[in-house]
């Protein structure tokens, strides 16, 4: 069974940088593909940043240039690096591990970027 813990959001000012943080059980972060998705009141759940096991990385238009994802396989941890933060960005941020045909989830954390 994989699980996933997300932590590091909060409120900040438009401007500013978070850095979001997926703890992994067991060690899938270097195996299967890694990504994080981002649910805003109102709206439908949407894919922000994918990290692939050969460390291929995407992004969604909205965020590429100011998001970054990474990881850190010996701590078996997935980070969505959040620079430039605007107020479109607030949203409860999950992180997901796609393992075959199944998709697992965090609980998500939540980010508020608001002055």
């Amino acid at each position: 069974q994989v699980q996933l813990v997300e932590s590091g959001g909060g409120l900040v000012q438009p401007g500013g940088s978070l850095r979001l943080s997926c703890a992994a059980s067991g060690s899938i972060v270097r195996i299967y593909v890694m990504g994080w998705y981002r649910q805003a009141p109102g709206k439908q759940r949407e894919w922000v940043a994918a990290i692939t096991p050969g460390g291929s990385t995407n992004y969604a238009d909205s965020v590429k240039g100011r998001f970054t994802i990474s990881r850190d396989n010996a701590k078996n941890t997935v980070y969505l690096q959040m620079n430039s933060l605007k107020p479109e960005d607030t949203a409860a941020y999950y992180c997901k591990c796609r393992r075959g045909l199944e998709d697992y989830w965090g609980h998500g954390t939540q980010v508020t970027v608001s002055s």
